[in-house]
């Protein structure tokens, strides 16, 4: 029975801190530039040099967190359903 319980309060660790790190920064860098807001490629020489921007994050190098998302997404069914 304590291995459960402690199972439980790991897991509503894991919860709350994910939950403020939402609050405190709710975005993140992207993933698929690293937060460059573009892509890396190397010319010729083998210099890295500016690719395209990055299409996932629109060249900002930041994304919105799931947790954020999700509880943006809460918030506005909230409020459209009170009114």
């Amino acid at each position: 029975m304590t291995l459960i319980a402690l199972a439980v309060a790991c897991l509503m660790l894991v919860t709350l801190g994910y939950s403020a790190l939402c609050a405190a920064s709710p975005f993140g860098t992207c993933r698929t530039c690293n937060g460059f807001g573009f892509a890396t490629t190397t010319d010729r020489k083998g210099r890295p040099k500016r690719g395209k921007s990055c299409r996932r994050c629109k060249a900002t190098g930041k994304r919105i967190r799931a947790g954020r998302w999700l509880f943006n997404r809460a918030q506005r069914i909230y409020r459209e359903g009170t009114n």
